[in-house]
């Protein structure tokens, strides 16, 4: 990628070209140190050659945030993985796209694995090795909650992570309690009088994290991903039980183009569904504010499993989504009272 910046001295126009790579935000040339993938040391713990979709949130969510956890570490890490898409994509056996300690758990069991990871660390003396734990929506809010609310009331010293796609996405594109209403999935079809996923189901799993009193619970987005670098980097210089959750598009799950993840991840952000903040023993500490709220059609109407909702008769559901938009801005005071935030 190329950006061409002008400079226009008094009579001269000199035209300089930067090769930007990925230092590049709006428009703007960043330096290297705004980011760690736009520095040359960073850490590449997901390598190339592995088997994800084009666009793939969670891919993308999952470099940036181990990255930054191996950086944060000096490379002392161990992750412990659940099934599912990043494990499938990532290290079909016997090969692995992971350049660190990497440990396959089953479905559910990635917070227990991880306990035991750090427990066995503790007991050999190492106690500088730190401790991942990742999975999707469906290893982690449905088939693990178990596992995970018992890594949370022990306060074991490990990071869980959930890279959240909404879905059950490896094995079909099955609803999981993540999954929103009205969305289209292998299980919940659009049809009848109520197309789509039941609203009023599910769970936030960050807000039951909050309610373990564990030292650190975030919510991120890919959109972000120097805010997501922060708070992996902040999660790693505490000690004990914390969980963030990364929200991560699925090209092939939400139809949409593989092209748009970013600008779908970022629409989600700025309609208020997927408000970002931080909290520390129960209790939010910060939150990113929003410049002003978009509506949630911009981000609904871009992805085929919410196409049913733009046919006559299902408005109905258009405004629920939308009430719970405008609830979260309202819950979390997302919207600056100068109308000036931070994106």
């Amino acid at each position: 990628m190329q950006s061409q910046i002008f400079h226009y001295p008094a009579k001269d126009a000199v035209i300089k070209l930067h090769q930007t790579g990925d230092q590049t935000i709006s428009n703007r040339l960043v330096d290297e140190a705004d980011s760690l993938q736009g520095s040359r040391e960073r850490s590449n713990a997901l390598d190339s050659g592995h088997r994800a979709c084009q666009g793939c949130g969670e891919a993308l969510g999952a470099r940036h945030a181990i990255d930054t956890a191996l950086d944060a570490t000096d490379g002392e890490l161990v992750v412990v993985n659940a099934t599912g898409c990043l494990e499938v994509f990532s290290t079909p056996y016997p090969q692995s796209a992971w350049r660190l300690p990497w440990v396959h758990s089953l479905f559910g069991n990635a917070a227990a694995v991880a306990s035991g990871v750090a427990q066995a660390m503790k007991m050999q003396g190492k106690e500088n090795v730190r401790v991942i734990a990742q999975g999707g929506d469906g290893g982690t809010t449905d088939i693990g909650m178990g596992c995970l609310s018992g890594m949370f009331e022990r306060n074991e010293d490990v990071l869980y992570i959930c890279y959240n796609n909404e879905a059950y996405m490896n094995t079909g594109v099955q609803r999981s309690s993540q999954t929103p209403g009205g969305a289209r999935t292998a299980t919940t079809m659009p049809v009848g009088e109520h197309p789509g996923n039941n609203f009023g189901t599910g769970k936030s799993v960050p807000k039951i994290a909050m309610a373990h009193n564990i030292p650190y619970v975030a919510t991120a987005n890919i959109a972000n991903p120097r805010d997501l670098e922060a708070k992996v980097r902040k999660a790693m210089s505490i000690r004990g039980a914390r969980y963030i959750e990364v929200f991560v598009p699925c090209p092939l799950g939400w139809g949409t183009a593989s092209s748009d993840t970013i600008k779908v991840a970022r629409l989600a952000m700025n309609c208020g569904l997927t408000p970002l903040y931080e909290a520390e023993y129960g209790q939010i500490t910060q939150v990113t504010k929003l410049a002003n709220v978009q509506p949630v059609n911009d981000y609904l109407k871009i992805q085929r499993r919410f196409a049913h909702m733009f046919q006559p008769g299902n408005e109905h559901q258009l405004q629920s989504i939308q009430a719970i938009a405008d609830a979260n801005v309202r819950a979390f005071d997302l919207l600056s009272s100068s109308n000036e935030g931070e994106e």
